[in-house]
This record gives structure tokens, sequence and C-alpha cells, in this order.
């Protein structure tokens, strides 16, 4: 299974999906046109890994700003996170957001309370 990355762009953010070492990694702004368009290879990449996924996987999240079409997207991801864990692998999420904002700490809290994997809120 190959890493996938995607280079950001104004509205989309850096994401990299590496299989070999369990990381996946979202960083920047996700406001997309087309939110489902943009997640598709995310969600294909992330059904392909879930077959065999590396004894633990790590998800960093940075986002500054998304939108309610990436929440969605964003959610879906976490989901199938969600059911890796409940087989058995390891799964973490690191959710990371700036000290004074408030916004990027109530949606961390938000997706913890929704998603059933160990969830990390971090203020940086």
């Amino acid at each position: 299974m190959e890493t996938l990355n995607i280079n950001p762009t104004q509205k989309t953010p850096t994401i990299v999906l590496d299989p070999k070492q369990g990381i996946i990694e979202i960083k920047g702004r996700s406001h997309p046109e087309n939110s489902a368009e943009f997640y598709r290879p995310v969600m294909n990449w992330l059904n392909d890994y879930s077959v065999r996924p590396s004894e633990k996987t790590t998800v960093n999240v940075q986002l500054e700003l998304f939108n309610t079409s990436s929440s969605k997207c964003i959610l879906d991801m976490f989901k199938k996170l969600e059911s890796m864990h409940k087989s058995n692998y390891k799964v973490e999420v690191n959710w990371f957001y700036e000290d004074d904002d408030e916004d990027g700490l109530d949606a961390g809290e938000n997706y913890k309370y929704m998603v059933g994997v160990p969830f990390n809120l971090i203020a940086i």
C-alpha cells in the first residue's frame, strides 16, 4: 500500500497518509468547493488501509478552519478509525487547536464524544 500525499491549496489541507508508519496527518484549512470529492481519495485509502492497518495508527489533525461539509467528511474518517479500534487495532487521535481558539476546542470535544477512540485535545 502506498503513501497518499495531498498538497495544500488556499482551500484544502495538507494530507499525508503513511501506511508503513501508521501516521495520518491533516493540517491547514479545509473548505473545498466539494468536500465529498476532495476527501474521496482519503476515504478510499482508509478503506484499503483498514483491511491490514499498522499495529498502531496515530492521527494528527491541526485544522485552523473547516466548513460544515468538511466536518462531515472528517467525522466519516473518524468513524472508520473507530471501526478499526473496535477490531482491536490501536488508534489514537491528536486534535491540535490554537490555545485561544474556542471553536477549535469545541470541535475537538464534539468529535471526542462522537467517536469511540482515544482522543487527545492538544493546545498549541
